[in-house]
């Protein structure tokens, strides 16, 4: 998972993830070994997984969903909430 220096000026996104029955493990654990995952979890409720991601700019965030996490075998749908302000 990737380290985040707080200094730099960098596009940061939380993607909830629904996922086919079953998949919530092995897509998490995909998740976590990606370097531009800062965090990775399994969740209860309405969505099944979420990720933390910190990108350089909006554009390769954007780029980064569409190509490595929608197209994850089980990831039915991804919700991107992208980060106004992030106090660390």
């Amino acid at each position: 998972m990737a380290a985040i220096d707080e200094h730099e000026s960098v596009a940061t996104a939380i993607v909830l993830i629904s996922t086919k029955p079953g998949f919530e493990n092995s897509i998490s654990q995909t998740l976590s070994e990606m370097s531009e995952v800062v965090e990775s979890m399994v969740l209860f409720g309405e969505y099944d997984a979420y990720c933390k991601i910190v990108m350089p700019d909006f554009t390769s965030l954007s780029s980064f969903i569409l190509r490595n996490i929608r197209t994850i075998d089980g990831v039915i749908s991804t919700t991107t909430l992208t980060a106004a302000i992030n106090h660390q």
